[in-house]
């Protein structure tokens, strides 16, 4: 008796901000490849299938893309995130060490770009 059949994985390559064409917010879109692998004796031999789609977060929507826009929109967000493998930027705009009490005890008062909740 042999035993055969498929089995589906499921990779989530990254998450990006975009324009939903379902909902029209602009939201987190999670990008996502599913492979589909022919299996012998419960072993995954050889991918067959391979499919791309963005799911909004918002509403739920997914779109299936072909594998060129896939490409395209996974090196967008490599290009995006500085090549830190970490997930964040290498410079951080508006982040200054020691800076914290800045305009603090020098006469500024609430309402002036300064954090109500920082006092």
């Amino acid at each position: 008796m042999i035993i055969f059949g498929t089995r589906g994985y499921l990779y989530q390559l990254a998450v990006l901000t975009l324009v939903c064409g379902w909902c029209g917010n602009p939201a987190a879109h999670t990008l996502r490849k599913r492979v589909t692998k022919f299996t012998l004796f419960f072993v995954p031999l050889f991918p067959f299938s391979t499919k791309f789609a963005t799911q909004c977060t918002f509403c739920g929507g997914e779109q299936k893309i072909p594998k060129e826009q896939a490409d395209q929109l996974l090196a967008q967000h490599v290009a995006a995130q500085g090549e830190n493998p970490f997930g964040q930027s290498q410079q951080q705009p508006g982040y200054a060490p020691g800076a914290q009490g800045q305009g603090q005890g020098q006469g500024q008062g609430q309402g002036q770009g300064q954090n109500p909740y920082q006092q």
